[in-house]
């Protein structure tokens, strides 16, 4: 069985896009989520497979690593996507956000070991992650109805539309040797999955529907990144921030 790429799963997700278009159709009782019983049974499936293999997977991860180790891997996956940030904000006319993404990367990448020590945010270069959803978002793309993709979890109409862009500027998607290609992607979700560990148990023990916790909160952050011009950082494993700014007019 082949490893699905993060371009097979955005393919993927614009099938399911065009499944749920079709069989939801109807307005469910949240506006914002018209195909409710398409994205609950996605859920079932995903936290199924969440509960059999992804989430032992992470746990074993991160009692088998050390932390020092594990902050190393995401600080080495944070700093990949430096390039696809500085990317967007272009697009998105923030040349100075564009600039910090460009100086974390050049920095963390040659002084950092590859981007495993993030020396940028110690010498106080904010990150700025951003991603294609997010300049649809700029360039005035409503968000769309809520969805759940199979394996990717929470999105939107937008947003998913959005994934197939994203996929290209993914530099795990350019490494050329299938073999640590694939091993890349799991090592990334592995290392995703455990930090959102507590989360979860907080998440298990507070929600008495998940589903549609899950669901308002990622609306509600998705919406406050947009709101803040896009610097605050998605983070669902910290507790809510407020804005450091008023939004721009």
């Amino acid at each position: 069985m082949k490893t699905l790429t993060t371009t097979k799963l955005a393919s993927l997700g614009a099938g399911l896009l065009v499944l749920a278009l079709l069989q939801g159709c109807a307005t469910g009782p949240n506006p914002r989520d018209p195909f409710e019983p398409f994205n609950r049974s996605v859920s079932r499936f995903n936290e199924g497979l969440d509960e059999a293999i992804v989430k032992p997977v992470a746990q074993v991860y991160q009692d088998v690593l050390p932390s020092p180790v594990r902050t190393g891997v995401n600080n080495f996956f944070a700093n990949l996507t430096d390039v696809w940030s500085m990317v967007n904000n272009l697009l998105q006319g923030r040349p100075q956000a564009a600039g910090d993404s460009l100086m974390r990367f050049s920095i963390n990448t040659t002084m950092g070991l590859g981007g495993v020590l993030d020396w940028a945010t110690e010498m106080g270069i904010e990150r700025h992650r951003q991603d294609f959803g997010k300049t649809l978002g700029r360039w005035g793309v409503d968000t769309g109805p809520y969805l759940v993709l199979p394996l990717l979890g929470p999105s939107t109409v937008r947003d998913t539309a959005a994934l197939v862009v994203d996929a290209k500027g993914d530099l795990v998607n350019h490494v050329h040797d299938v073999s640590a290609r694939n091993s890349l992607y799991v090592l990334r979700a592995v290392d995703l999955r455990a930090s959102l560990l507590r989360a979860g148990e907080v998440l298990d023990q507070a929600a008495l529907d998940k589903y549609s916790f899950t669901r308002d909160s990622y609306l509600q952050r998705r919406g406050a990144v947009l709101e803040s011009n896009g610097d605050v950082e998605e983070r669902y494993d910290l507790p809510e921030k407020t804005p450091a700014r008023a939004p721009a007019r």
